[in-house]
């Protein structure tokens, strides 16, 4: 028994952390709700891991991503993550993109390698490429609906996307996805509305689409990376053939 691993190995045997090792899963969008993914998934010893995002560390990432120290500010995202899982299991093969993922850069990657895709991405018209490309290819994926301007992660929930309701983001999702012929999304949601955000006159930051960034605090987007993660385990430990994933 690996002692790193030994305390999981309880609960899924030799025979899921074997599943475990031999899994390869890409993770797009390594920010509050992809790193806290990435770092579940690295100590739970996931063999291989690609990890999809354009963006540097700021100082106002500080306050909810994993990946976000004082020390990484101005790193790529990718590369500081990488970094920490070289320090939680140096084995960890671990593959980044500096890309930010868009129907013109979709073809980079090859679907069909993955055993897993995580969505963790911001943009609406990058969540919906990704759910046709993951479709097309057989993986399974799971995509984070909205997690700004949230305050209870104790009412996030995992469904399908066509079973979620109040949220925004996952409202748009269905529509689009709907229209372009995809009858299935396993959605990490939640069904608290949201808290409006106090901008002043100095609040510069963007968000997706040059919008003002949402407010997020440290608790909510690493539950939902964390549920994540566990659904991801789960689903690579069942054995579950490609597209054919569980909600």
């Amino acid at each position: 028994m690996n002692e790193q691993y030994s305390r999981t190995e309880l609960i899924f045997g030799k025979e899921g952390m074997k599943k475990l090792r031999g899994a390869r899963v890409a993770v797009f969008g390594v920010g509050g709700v992809g790193g806290y993914a990435v770092e579940a998934l690295a100590r739970s010893g996931i063999g291989t891991l690609d990890l999809i995002d354009n963006d540097v560390v700021s100082v106002s990432n500080i306050n909810r991503q994993i990946i976000a120290l004082h020390s990484t500010v101005g790193m790529y995202k990718v590369d500081a993550a990488k970094r920490r899982i070289a320090d939680i299991d140096p084995d960890i093969k671990v593959n980044t993109y500096k890309i930010f993922f868009t129907k013109e850069t979709s073809d980079t990657f090859d679907f069909s390698s993955y055993d897993y895709v995580i969505d963790a991405i911001d943009t609406v018209s990058g969540k919906i490429e990704l759910a046709l490309t993951a479709d097309k290819a057989g993986v399974p994926i799971i995509s984070s609906m909205g997690a700004g301007n949230k305050t209870d992660p104790t009412m996030f929930k995992v469904a399908d996307i066509y079973k979620t309701s109040v949220c925004p983001l996952a409202k748009v999702m269905r529509y689009e996805l709907k229209k372009r012929g995809i009858k299935k999304l396993k959605a990490v949601y939640s069904e608290e509305i949201p808290v409006k955000p106090e901008y002043d006159e100095d609040f510069e930051t963007k968000g997706a689409g040059n919008r003002p960034a949402p407010g997020s605090v440290s608790f909510v987007p690493s539950v939902v990376g964390l549920i994540i993660a566990g659904e991801v385990i789960k689903d690579i430990i069942k054995n579950n053939k490609k597209g054919e994933e569980t909600v």
